[in-house]
């Protein structure tokens, strides 16, 4: 590690310390990122952004036209206009922007999508997804709950671990977006409900519950007319129930993949070339747009709204 940026003194303190606990070098430290970028231009070669969402399209910019590739913290940006001005930014530099979702990067999911493009579920019918959080207390008094910083409330928090695994199975654009929010007291939404369907009719219902007992859990089904398939929104697990399944019940069997250290480890066989992107741009694009229509859907109630493009 070349260098660490925060604008907090006391946290860069911190984490100095914690280097220095487990026998290791530490890094460089600065408040300002663009200084760092040119001060140690000749070493880095990758960033790991892990800061509010309403800061990543800059720093990701200047990350990329340092020329470093890039591993971003979800969401990848505030709305599709950013991702769009991001997606131009790794075109024009051809640098790697891989967005840090575990579920897109997990091997459960993508795993999962290989058995839906093998149609081993037969063809894609519906997707359930929910998750539940007590992140409305958890979160008071956080940026999190600062809509200028965080760009949402539950739903774009953990939620978009919710909205990212569900747009990455489904594989294609939405057309048609109705969404309720509601925000319980608090500045941004607790709680939400998504309907949405796909171009080739593939029909979507998200649950959001923020404001649950002292726990986080998901849940996704994904059912084709030959079978389904279970996982969550971080790709905790990977079911399926396909084949000679018959009758009533429900009974997935578990689905064997190669074990995974997580995100960063993923980021790093990506930049090897010993594997494809499996959470790039276009697919934050994708969350983006959906995450605007279902804002612009609960502004208006739950009307029904049209994605364009």
């Amino acid at each position: 590690m070349v260098a660490l940026c925060d604008p907090s003194p006391q946290q860069l303190q911190l984490a100095a310390e914690l280097f220095e606990k487990n026998n290791l070098p530490v890094p460089a430290t600065g408040p300002a990122l663009e200084t760092l970028l040119d001060e140690f231009r000749d070493e880095l070669d990758a960033a790991l952004i892990v800061t509010p969402h309403a800061f990543h399209l800059r720093q990701a910019t200047a990350c990329l036209e340092s020329g470093l590739d890039v591993l971003l913290e979800k969401p990848m940006v505030m709305n599709a206009r950013e991702a769009r001005k991001l997606i131009k930014v790794t075109q024009e530099t051809q640098r790697l922007l891989v967005v840090a979702f575990p579920g897109s990067l997990s091997p459960q999911i993508r795993e999962a999508k290989n058995i839906l493009r093998e149609g081993k579920i037969g063809a894609l019918q519906s997707v359930s997804g929910m998750a539940w959080q007590n992140w409305k207390t958890n979160t008071a008094n956080t940026w999190r709950q600062m809509p200028k910083l965080s760009g949402g409330g539950f739903l774009f928090d953990t939620g978009a671990h919710l909205l990212n695994t569900t747009c990455d199975l489904v594989g294609e654009d939405f057309i048609e977006v109705a969404a309720w929010l509601d925000h319980r007291g608090a500045p941004v939404d607790i709680i939400g409900t998504v309907m949405a369907k796909t171009k080739t009719g593939v029909y979507v219902t998200l649950n959001a519950c923020g404001d649950a007992f002292p726990t986080w859990a998901s849940e996704i089904i994904v059912v084709g007319n030959g079978g389904l398939l279970r996982t969550g929104i971080w790709g905790e697990r990977l079911q399926a129930q396909y084949g000679k399944a018959r009758g009533f019940g429900f009974t997935p069997r578990n689905v064997k993949v190669p074990p995974t250290l997580g995100v960063w480890e993923q980021f790093l066989d990506v930049r090897a070339g010993k594997m494809e992107n499996p959470c790039p741009p276009q697919v934050g694009l994708r969350m983006a747009k959906l995450w605007d229509a279902i804002n612009e859907s609960a502004r208006q109630g739950g009307k029904p709204v049209t994605l364009k493009g």
